[in-house]
C-alpha cells in the first residue's frame, strides 16, 4: 500500500513527545543548522512568533556546554510545546488531505519531510502515525522521505568526542516537577 495521510489528519503537526525521556522536556521539529536561518525569515514573513531551541550539541571536550550546535527544534505554539507554528489552525481551508494545512509545506524542514521514516535501514514508521497505525506498514511511495532522512542522519555524523541533548523544560503541567532546563552530556 502506498503511503498517504489519513483523512483530516494533522496529528504529527501537533503532537509533540517527550524524548527520550520526560526529564528532557517535549521536542520540537529538529532544524538543522543550515535551515534555521530561512525557518525564521519564514516565521517573520507570516508574523508568526517562534521559539528555537538547540537539541542536539557536539564537543571534544568535556565542559560545562557544547562547543558546536549541530540540531536545533523548533518549538510549539502552545505552552505545553505542542502544535507547529506553522500549521493554520484558524483557517477553513484544508489540505489536500482533509487536514490543516502547512504554510511553508514547500519550504517545510527536512524533519517534516522524512516523517514518517524513522529510520532508513531497514525502514521503520513512527508507530504514532495514523497512517501506520491503520495499515501497520507500507514499503512503497516513501523515496522523497528516506531521502530526507539520509540527509539528516549525513548531517548528524560526528567524530566528536562528546554528545550533548537540551531539555527543553517545555511538557505538561502536570509533569513540571520532572522536567529539566539546558545542556546534558549523553
Amino acid at each position: 500500500m502506498d503511503f498517504a495521510c489519513i483523512k483530516d489528519c494533522s496529528q504529527c503537526c501537533v503532537e509533540r513527545e517527550y524524548y527520550p525521556s520526560k526529564r528532557y522536556g517535549k521536542i520540537g521539529v529538529l532544524i538543522l543548522p543550515e535551515e534555521k536561518e530561512n525557518i525564521e525569515l519564514l516565521a517573520k514573513k507570516f508574523g508568526l512568533e517562534i521559539t528555537i531551541l538547540p537539541r542536539i550539541g557536539i564537543s571534544n571536550e568535556t565542559s560545562d556546554k557544547p562547543t558546536q550546535i549541530i540540531a536545533y527544534q523548533m518549538m510549539g505554539k502552545e505552552k505545553n510545546g505542542n502544535t507547529c507554528p506553522f500549521l493554520d489552525t484558524e483557517t477553513t481551508d484544508r489540505s489536500p488531505h482533509g487536514g490543516f494545512p502547512c504554510k511553508i509545506y514547500q519550504s517545510r524542514p527536512l524533519a517534516c519531510k522524512a516523517y514518517p521514516v524513522i529510520e532508513s535501514n531497514p525502514i521503520m514508521l513512527d508507530s504514532k502515525c495514523k497512517f501506520c497505525q491503520e495499515y501497520g506498514s507500507t514499503d512503497k511511495n516513501l523515496n522523497s522521505e528516506l531521502e530526507s532522512l539520509v540527509k539528516i542522519k549525513n548531517a548528524m555524523n560526528t567524530d566528536s568526542t562528546v554528545i550533548w541533548r537540551f531539555a527543553t523544560g517545555i511538557g505538561e503541567d502536570s509533569d513540571k516537577e520532572n522536567i529539566e532546563l539546558g545542556w546534558f552530556r549523553e
